[in-house]
């Protein structure tokens, strides 16, 4: 069955409204993508001006077209949108493009944006935008992006959803290491939101992982049905979500009419499916170069091999830091190791092997690599050297790469510890062939961890999440809209409520009640100030631990009810 966006963003037909010859617009380069991309469905362009735009066939209107088209992309100004969107719309196209802002400085109410939502709600247009850079699907060579780009090859496996226009070209035009196959910056959502994009993504054949950058989920139970769907199918999803500040949430909302939302429900939510949360740009770029590797990753940790002992002792503070796993040899590893390395030399990963060189130092550098990389506790390795002069690598350092995959099957990194000015073209070459290229240790190692959590969360039984009752979510619902604070002993009732064991509490306001609720929690128990509005008990001096009998309780409620307040919490 088609997946709703199939004439989205696998359109039999386009047609570039406002396309023109003029030299670094939209309407030129937007053409220009898509013979790039050697888009092999009916192609047009729509402009009074030209007979033709780079070789296209142009028409003057729409309605000149000799066939109805799937999809429009607008390259237009914001000014003439709106009259465009009807034409449009009663051209009868299922799906558009709409990469401008929205936004006119002497508009009027309802604004442009919301007149525009509610043409394309009436005609149930599929849109991708508006305020983005539209998408490429690199699968099937369509390149419905405005915006100048790298070449790029014809269907990789890393899909990548971004809410920020930058954040999508600061990665896909840049970084030659990652091959895509559906590149998509949604802007503003107006019609189609993330959750729909990545379920695509999903169901592409070649898609090996996903990356995302977030500021928001429009559809929050859409990107929850994505997520399960992800996670059925093993896989990995990469997520760098933005407004996790204040002062950023307030701008996500100028930036894209998005709410961020609270950060620790996001950060649930990825714990609950897998999904490896990134700090930046670069740690995303990162994390889906090793993800995209076609290699199985293996049981244990990191083993490295380096020919500086400073720099091995850097990596073993650096893995520490960010708390990538070691593996700690084996017996039968540590024997062989010791039969290849020159005298000195401990037999221990990370391993040093250095040596005084000679004409066979690389066939044993091979060797020792290998000998970590078939270790039981070794999930993949890493040749962690320096750089060429000029940035170049040193030819020795990728037959490394070669003889560790072989002999182990195993994921292979080489890693420069620092990369410096200049460049290699091996660096795609290897990278391309199954052996990633990296720079720098700290963000190989975050990278490292994302690949270690994801293996460790798949094979993990989560369990199904258990039906919520009926009862209790009506009433704290209720409550929690009611804008008022929960105190300790509110939260330990919603907890127990929802069938998570808590400890149980007794607010009392009396010597009396303090009394009966000791003896029905039994003793020793733990009085605590209840008076609403204190969040840090133990400043106040309002804490009393370990009493164990009742003249003990006595005391402590009588001198918490004098110094703070006579409502006080009684627990085990």
């Amino acid at each position: 069955m088609p997946h709703r966006l199939e004439s989205l963003l696998r359109p039999r037909s386009i047609a570039v409204l406002g396309a023109t010859e003029r030299s670094d617009t939209v309407g030129r380069t937007t053409v220009e993508n898509l013979l790039k991309g050697r888009y092999e469905g009916r192609l047009y362009a729509v402009n009074p001006g030209y007979e033709s735009v780079c070789g296209v066939p142009c028409f003057a209107t729409l309605a000149a077209l000799p066939e109805p088209v799937e999809h429009v992309i607008f390259a237009v100004g914001d000014a003439r949108v709106e009259a465009a969107l009807d034409d449009v719309i009663a051209h009868g196209a299922r799906a558009a493009t709409l990469m401008s802002s929205l936004v006119l400085a002497d508009d009027r109410e309802p604004p442009l944006r919301d007149r525009v939502l509610a043409k394309i709600n009436a005609a149930g247009l599929l849109v991708c935008g508006a305020n983005g850079m539209g998408f490429y699907n690199f699968a099937d060579g369509i390149w419905a992006c405005g915006f100048q780009t790298r070449m790029h090859a014809h269907g990789g496996n890393v899909a990548y959803i971004s809410h920020s226009g930058s954040g999508m070209c600061g990665i896909v035009d840049s970084e030659e290491r990652i091959d895509f196959n559906l590149v998509v910056s949604t802007g503003q959502e107006l019609a189609v939101a993330m959750d729909e994009y990545l379920d695509f993504a999903l169901d592409q054949p070649t898609t090996r992982v996903v990356g995302l950058f977030m500021e928001t989920a429009r559809n929050p139970q859409g990107l929850v049905r994505a997520f399960e769907k992800a996670q059925k199918r093993r896989i990995p999803i990469v997520a760098l979500k933005v407004g996790r500040t204040e002062l950023a949430a307030k701008l996500t909302v100028s930036h894209s009419g998005a709410i961020a939302g609270e950060d620790a429900v996001y950060q649930a939510l990825f714990d609950r499916y897998g999904v490896q949360r990134v700090g930046d740009m670069d740690e995303l770029a990162t994390a889906l170069i090793l993800f995209a590797q076609p290699h199985p990753v293996g049981a244990g940790g990191l083993v490295s091999i380096h020919d500086s002992g400073g720099e091995r002792q850097l990596l073993i503070d650096l893995a520490d830091d960010v708390r990538v796993p070691l593996t700690h040899l084996s017996a039968a590893t540590t024997t062989k190791l010791a039969s290849l390395l020159d005298p000195g030399l401990p037999a221990i990963n990370p391993l040093d092997a250095w040596s005084t060189g000679g004409p066979d130092y690389h066939v044993g550098m091979q060797q020792c690599f290998a000998t970590l990389m078939c270790d039981p506790e070794a999930a993949f390795g890493a040749v962690v050297h320096d750089r060429a002069p000029g940035g170049g690598i040193y030819g020795d350092y990728l037959e490394y790469l070669r003889a560790g995959h072989l002999a182990s099957g195993k994921p292979a990194f080489l890693v420069a510890n620092h990369q410096g000015t200049g460049a290699d073209p091996q660096v795609l070459a290897m990278t391309r062939e199954g052996y990633p290229v990296l720079d720098g240790v700290p963000m190989f190692l975050r990278g490292a961890k994302h690949l270690l959590d994801y293996r460790d969360f798949a094979a993990r039984d989560r369990g199904p999440l258990l039906p919520l009752p009926t009862a209790a979510l009506t009433a704290w619902r209720a409550r929690l809209a009611d804008g008022r604070s929960l105190d300790e002993n509110d939260a330990m009732k919603l907890l127990r409520d929802f069938g998570l064991p808590s400890n149980p509490g007794h607010i009392v306001e009396s010597e009396i009640q303090a009394r009966a609720a000791a003896r029905e929690s039994c003793f020793p128990v733990v009085l605590k100030t209840a008076r609403r509005g204190i969040d840090h008990k133990s400043d106040r001096g309002g804490v009393h631990l370990g009493i164990g009998d009742e003249a003990a309780l006595i005391t402590s409620y009588r001198d918490l009810a004098t110094r703070i307040d006579p409502r006080v919490l009684v627990a085990p």
